[in-house]
């Protein structure tokens, strides 16, 4: 399976979830997604909308300029 980089960055809340949700739901499930934000508020934003939308978080990392998510599709 392939993994996609989807960057976000520069964008404020609530922008990087609603582009996330929107990428997740054009990918197969099981897909992996790659985040990478600069809004602070993404680190609480993304891990919530990973487990109220069924779809597993697996790593977290911060960056010199915000965090990086990796997701699976549910």
């Amino acid at each position: 399976m392939s993994v996609e980089i989807y960057d976000l960055r520069g964008l404020n809340c609530p922008l990087p979830v609603l582009r996330t949700t929107k990428r997740l739901a054009g990918m197969a499930s099981g897909a992996i997604l790659v985040v990478e934000t600069t809004d602070p508020l993404a680190s609480l934003d993304i891990p919530a909308f990973c487990r109220d939308k069924g779809h597993q978080l697996v790593s977290v990392e911060a960056t010199d300029s915000g965090h990086r998510f990796t997701i699976v599709k549910g």
